[in-house]
């Protein structure tokens, strides 16, 4: 099955590094939609001040754990119409129609419990919209990588990275976990109706938890459970307050 996906232009923060299409008519342009993250926090975490910014701290009956900077490298963010079949013809095996791709971005999650603007999508083409789909991308000597690996060494062959201390001993936790994800909208979004907003909210206290007790981080032993924790802990969902929460 084949599915027509929608010319994601990024404004803003964002840039456009390329763009393929077999059909300029795509109907009239309107609407916005921008993206947002943030990091839920619950009865076990506190934001607390340090010198010069906000820090997330966990904690159990015998453990605290400090995370200073959660970073991730994502790629391919993409809605998808409600049932358009008008351009499924032909290109087998391929998105149809357009597809309008960036190069990977690394993305800083805040910590202090508020949710960022990251993304403004301009010009979405009419229509509604069901589904955001999107890749967390491990950096690699791929050609599409380079100047983000140029910029930043400390990312080859990771997808996430966290600073942070586990009982005062710091620590930096990467992996190259790599995941695609196809997050439900409902109701879909309707850009056209004036501009929305879509939220990732990213559980990062699940990572470090197994039950009601902290994961050490820098604990290889630890290392497959976290990484199955962190596949489990995206949730997208339409947010045009950007108050975090499903709208």
């Amino acid at each position: 099955m084949t599915f027509r996906r929608t010319a994601l232009v990024f404004a803003g923060l964002a840039s456009l590094v390329g763009a393929t299409a077999c059909d300029d008519n795509t109907g009239p342009t309107q609407g916005a939609v921008s993206l947002s993250l943030t990091v839920p926090t619950s009865g076990g975490a506190a934001a607390v001040t340090s010198p010069a910014l906000f820090d997330l701290v966990y904690t159990d009956a015998a453990s605290t754990l400090t995370l200073t900077r959660v970073e991730l490298v994502m790629r391919e963010i993409e809605l998808e119409k409600v049932d358009d079949e008008s351009c499924d013809a032909g290109f087998e095996g391929e998105d149809d129609c357009e597809e309008f791709e960036t190069g990977p971005r690394v993305f800083e999650l805040p910590v202090d419990g508020s949710t960022d603007a990251v993304l403004t999508i301009s010009d979405v083409p009419a229509g509604l919209y069901d589904e955001l789909e999107i890749e967390i991308h491990k950096v690699s000597d791929d050609p599409e990588d380079a100047a983000l690996l140029a910029a930043r060494p400390d990312l080859a062959d990771v997808s996430i990275r966290v600073e942070g201390d586990f009982d005062a001993t710091p620590f930096v936790f990467t992996t190259g976990v790599e995941e695609e994800f196809e997050f439900e909208l409902q109701p879909p979004l309707d850009p056209s109706a004036g501009p929305v907003n879509v939220t990732l909210s990213i559980d990062v206290e699940s990572w470090f938890r197994s039950g009601a007790d902290l994961l050490d981080p820098a604990d290889e032993q630890n290392r497959s459970q976290i990484e199955n924790n962190i596949q489990q802990s995206f949730e997208a969902f339409e947010d045009d307050d950007g108050d975090g929460e499903d709208d």
